[in-house]
């Protein structure tokens, strides 16, 4: 097989929680490009028929759901209505999430309880519904995204979010677990973990500790519009196919620090 062609997504049918704005958007429309089918889903349903009808002004086949991923039901049904219209899942991108910011010692315990809901229950379920269909053809490729946060504390300067850094730490550990269980079903279990990009979740970050964020990064720059664009359309292709339980750190090395 040409290397080209191990990247190729035709035929595929893929969803992306969290699809309509932001890094989803963004990793959706990369797997389009790849040839997939892309379900767009998430709380807000106005973004995800937009993003989805862009898909489907450059002839690709999209569908949009509201879905809180958080709810059992709302999950479920956007199994069913992928299942109904494409017949089957092969790539599950879990990227719905949800932060809240606050010094450890006053965060609430409400926003607490929001951030692990979406965070960790809402990853556990989109999984859970989606792995059962990629069990019975025996095939699938889960990717979570974590973040950097997850890997290790923060200066309170930069981000002082410690619900948030917990979730993302237990989404990695989620990744490698159930990369361990679904591996005798060819399901491939990975995790991407971004570093800083200009979106409505971090807007509020960047712009009071943006300049320390870019000085501590060795490329010096955040991420762009296409930066997680050729890690999701890696994780979901075949070029992957001998990867599970990884976490891929893109963050222009501010890891590595």
């Amino acid at each position: 097989m040409n290397v080209l062609d191990l990247f190729k997504l035709d035929g595929k049918t893929a969803i992306v929680t969290g699809g309509g704005r932001g890094l989803g958007a963004q990793m959706a429309e990369a797997l389009a490009e790849a040839g997939a089918n892309v379900v767009i889903c998430s709380r807000k349903l106005e973004q995800c028929e937009e993003v989805s009808k862009q898909l489907r002004e450059k002839g690709v086949r999209s569908l949009a759901f509201q879905c809180d991923i958080s709810n059992p039901t709302d999950v479920q049904a956007v199994v069913d209505g992928t299942l109904e219209e494409f017949g089957k899942i092969d790539i599950l991108i879990n990227n719905s999430g949800a932060t809240w910011g606050a010094p450890a010692a006053e965060m609430p315990l409400e926003a607490w309880k929001k951030v692990m809901d979406v965070n960790v229950t809402g990853t556990f379920l989109m999984s859970q519904a989606v792995g059962r269909e990629m069990i019975k053809q025996q095939s699938g490729k889960i990717i979570n995204i974590a973040s950097v946060a997850g890997l290790g504390g923060t200066d309170p300067q930069i981000m002082d979010a410690v619900g948030y850094h917990a979730s993302k730490g237990a989404v990695i550990t989620f990744t490698k677990d159930l990369a361990a269980k679904w591996g005798q079903y060819n399901i491939n279990v990975n995790a991407i973990a971004p570093g800083f990009f200009p979106t409505k979740m971090s807007k509020g970050i960047l712009d009071q500790g943006g300049k320390l964020v870019k000085d501590r990064t060795p490329l010096k720059r955040f991420g762009t519009d296409y930066d997680l664009k050729g890690a999701a359309v890696f994780l979901a292709s075949n070029a992957s196919n001998f990867v599970t339980g990884d976490v891929l750190v893109v963050d222009g090395g501010t890891h590595a620090v």
